[in-house]
């Protein structure tokens, strides 16, 4: 049976639901969770940990968010955790999370059209990267990326960085600005600011 997703209009007023396929091929506007795990190394120097895309999936082999995935028709964002432990092994209630607000995402591929609407937050938690238990048919392995030599890296100041990584060829491997999923509005470094805010104690944290 066809997953079935809530549809929205550009003033994001729910209008319908609608196939998985038909909403991709029509560029309906939809529901998509976002996760974004962070921590503190030993030494206190904030991180992120991102996933690594298998070969045979959109974006092969590109560095991608912590956790994601889409809500089914008549889910709320509070469904998402289920992301959560289905990628990475935790368990997470929703009132652990760290709500940021709603990002819209668009991407086209030829005849497929994905329209997103995203609700996005982080989760602290400092469990080393060899504990995850992660979804291996989707995901090659992770990386923790320190939030200043990500900023670094993506603001075009070094050419690559060294990140610890689980499930890869080594257990430290370089990233380059261009492992990352582009995105027009350089949303990977708006996710490294709000967390360095988050970690320096500010509460107001909106993407």
């Amino acid at each position: 049976m066809s997953e079935l997703f809530d549809i929205y209009d550009e003033a994001l007023n729910h209008i319908g639901v609608k196939p998985r396929a038909a909403v991709h091929r029509d560029g309906d506007w939809h529901q998509v969770f976002h996760c974004w795990v962070i921590g503190r190394e030993a030494n206190g120097d904030p991180f992120v940990v991102l996933q690594k895309r298998r070969d045979y999936l959109d974006y092969p082999n590109r560095i991608d968010i912590s956790a994601a995935g889409h809500l089914m028709a008549g889910e709320s964002a509070r469904d998402g955790t289920r992301e959560i432990e289905e990628e990475l092994g935790l368990r997470v209630t929703f009132d652990e999370l760290i709500p940021l607000g709603r990002r819209l995402g668009i991407h086209r591929s030829g005849e497929f059209v994905d329209c997103q609407i995203c609700h996005v937050f982080l989760f602290e938690c400092d469990q080393p990267l060899e504990d995850y238990e992660y979804q291996c048919d989707e995901i090659a392995g992770l990386v923790r990326l320190r939030i200043d030599d990500g900023l670094c890296l993506l603001s075009g100041n070094v050419p690559r960085v060294l990140v610890p990584a689980v499930g890869l060829d080594a257990p430290e491997i370089a990233l380059s600005r261009d492992d990352f999923i582009p995105s027009i509005d350089n949303y990977v470094v708006k996710i490294l600011l709000l967390a360095k805010r988050y970690f320096a104690g500010e509460k107001e944290l909106w993407i």
